[in-house]
């Protein structure tokens, strides 16, 4: 029988709470098919054993409930209504019960919610991260006041009831914006700045602005996948794009690529990258702060080329100037990751159409359960 979360409706996050998890994973199945058929097979979806408090990213707003005591939620979807939640059945249960301290000692403390209309108070937000593997927990406080910052014996009550909590930051963040974080620093207050989990055998740094897979049990198969798909014989030159803190590049470094050149747009994220090769020690990947496009672009105008291009962009997908320096640059194979099938669809339209390349196969993965969202890795080819 299917678990009901008692907030589903209000908060809307979760679109499938409720329904019994084979029939989501059929009605993903279904969606998956529907658009990648028709570009080549579409493996049956890989979902979870337990698909609950799974979530290692925690985004939670702070505000004054009904009865104007402090509380902590998420906004209902579309709206800036506050619904206050606990026990979320997504989220990390020690996640929670960090936030649930939290909430205790912001009432000890009696630090005010932050109100964007009026500008005043103090906390707006509040982000943990949690390393699962390592039992290593990131906190940051988002303020809407230069003038905020949690006292010591705050952050030290905190850390003697949980000791997974590692390190804490302090975000300011006093712009009308639905971003939880501000562009700028995030000030440490405690630990190294950053916690450290493992993945596929490999450790990764990871940092308030880091981006780093929700679900980290389904991400180790995913990734698994899409090593498997590269098919690296020990020469190849490798080319991760929109790499972040370089996962995907340093999990095929690992797996026996020639080498791997990361690009990334993102500054901090890139000095994460080059910090976690030299965590692993593996010497056969750098990262360049740029834009791809434009980095595998001068590439071939260079007459420079790739063996293998890993591609996991965001929800909207890729754009066409991309897709295009792709094609110019034309590695034999193409694997493509993908948080959003329709865009997914789009993009293999654009490569098997304007390009000599063909889907080979599609793998599913349910890395959001009780969600409508699903994950794909695609093997594309040159033909």
């Amino acid at each position: 029988m299917a678990k009901m979360c008692p907030k589903a409706g209000a908060c809307g996050a979760c679109r499938y709470n409720g329904v019994k998890y084979s029939n989501q994973l059929d009605r993903k199945q279904e969606l998956v098919d529907s658009l990648l058929l028709k570009y080549g097979p579409v493996a049956p979806i890989i979902g979870m054993e337990d698909p609950f408090f799974y979530r290692n990213k925690v985004q939670s707003v702070f505000g004054y409930g009904a009865r104007g005591e402090v509380v902590s939620g998420i906004y209902r979807e579309g709206t800036h209504k506050l619904i206050p939640v606990r026990d979320c059945m997504l989220e990390d249960k020690e996640a929670d019960a960090v936030l649930a301290t939290i909430r205790d000692l912001v009432k000890r403390f009696q630090i005010p919610p932050y109100d964007e209309d009026m500008g005043t108070g103090a906390i707006r937000h509040v982000l943990i991260r949690r390393a699962v593997y390592t039992n290593q927990t990131l906190v940051v406080f988002v303020s809407g006041s230069h003038t905020f910052r949690p006292k010591d014996a705050f952050i030290r009550e905190l850390v003697k009831i949980h000791p997974s909590v590692k390190t804490v930051l302090l975000n300011i963040n006093d712009k009308k914006t639905s971003m939880v974080l501000s562009d700028g620093p995030c000030k440490v207050l405690y630990g190294d700045g950053y916690v450290e989990d493992t993945l596929c055998g490999l450790r990764f740094r990871i940092s308030a602005k880091s981006f780093y897979q929700v679900n980290p049990s389904q991400a180790a198969k995913l990734y698994t996948i899409a090593m498997r798909m590269a098919r690296f014989s020990g020469n190849e030159t490798v080319i991760d794009a929109y790499c972040g803190t370089g996962t995907i590049g340093l999990v095929a470094a690992s797996w026996g690529a020639g080498h791997v050149t990361g690009i990334e747009l993102n500054p901090d994220a890139v000095e994460d990258a080059k910090a976690n090769a030299v965590l692993n020690d593996l010497t056969n990947a750098d990262f360049i702060c740029g834009d791809a496009s434009v980095v595998m672009k001068q590439m071939a105008k260079e007459g420079r080329s790739a063996d293998v291009v890993f591609m996991d962009p965001p929800r909207s997908g890729s754009d066409e100037r991309f897709l295009a320096s792709v094609i110019k640059l034309s590695p034999k194979t193409v694997v493509y990751i993908s948080c959003n099938p329709e865009t997914l669809a789009r993009d293999l339209r654009y490569l098997t159409s304007m390009g000599p390349y063909r889907m080979v196969g599609a793998q599913p993965v349910d890395m959001f359960p009780q969600t409508e969202h699903v994950e794909c890795v695609c093997l594309i080819e040159r033909v």
